[in-house]
């Protein structure tokens, strides 16, 4: 008698044509996505605190050190306060991506995404889609929080939308940042330790402050500082009130708003690309 021997299943071959690749590359991401946004449905705590985390810091600087902050153009501190807000936010969740990032590869959810007949690019890719969909839910509530606590804005609403595509270019710019470092440390330990750079990189802008109210060579730091860059911008297309810099920095944000963002995607893209193919087993 001939005892039937089980075989491994055949992986599907590799789509040939440029076309056919991308169709396989995005439904593989979308696919990761939907894995990322089903963790949403199942644990939505985690994603309510998150929410939750910024209305707070919003809430704290506006009401309790708002009423000693002046902004030096004139106008109200919390019109001036938002946009950094908003920009603040886009650099924190450097964090979330890469706590997502380090603990798939922990708990080797990571390698066995390596393992199966997918798209390489569709891990990295699907984690960004769904960072930009959580964080495009997180500041519209952000922007539902600030028109709550008095801020508004005051140009067309071409100039608005403009502003809010460069608070998501920015982020998506630090989601492949996110994507890195997650991909480099894989450690969820190793996390707490870039969180701790975040925290002054972000407050060393003219988020929450004025770069003038800072020592010199300090305040030249911020200024230069891409999450200084977009909340400047995003300041002018909403109509806030801004805090009236000279510097080249402080008179061209907007370009610097888009290019800031370029750049970053321009050196982390690859660098992430290359940290995936090199992750051993």
């Amino acid at each position: 008698m001939t005892v039937p021997t089980m075989q491994s299943p055949q992986p599907p071959p590799m789509p040939e044509t440029p076309a056919e690749r991308l169709r396989w590359s995005l439904a593989d991401a979308w696919t990761v996505t939907g894995r990322d946004l089903a963790h949403w449905v199942r644990q939505p705590a985690t994603l309510v605190m998150n929410l939750a985390f910024m209305v707070m810091v919003v809430l704290m600087f506006g009401y309790l050190f708002g009423g000693a902050m002046t902004v030096p153009g004139g106008g109200s501190y919390r019109e001036f306060l938002l946009p950094g807000m908003f920009a603040l936010s886009m650099l924190f969740g450097v964090e979330a991506t890469m706590v997502a990032v380090t603990t798939d590869a922990a708990r080797g959810v990571t390698d066995r995404f390596r393992a199966m007949p997918m798209a390489r690019s569709a891990v990295a890719g699907g984690r960004a889609i769904a960072d930009m969909l959580g964080s495009t839910l997180g500041l519209a509530v952000l922007l539902a929080c600030g028109l709550l606590v008095g801020w508004g804005w005051h140009g067309s609403a071409t100039d608005a939308l403009a502003a809010v595509g460069l608070l998501l270019l920015l982020r998506f710019a630090f989601v492949w940042v996110g994507i890195y470092l997650g991909l480099l440390v894989r450690n969820p330990e190793a996390v707490v330790a870039v969180q701790v750079l975040v925290w002054p990189i972000g407050f060393l802008s003219s988020a929450i402050a004025p770069t003038a109210t800072m020592p010199g060579w300090l305040g030249a730091l911020a200024e230069w500082n891409p999450v200084s860059a977009t909340a400047s911008a995003t300041r002018e297309l909403f109509g806030n009130p801004g805090w009236g810099g000279v510097s080249w920095a402080d008179q061209h944000a907007v370009a610097l708003a888009v290019a800031w963002p370029l750049l970053i995607l321009a050196l982390f893209v690859p660098l992430a690309v290359r940290r995936w193919q090199r992750l051993s087993h």
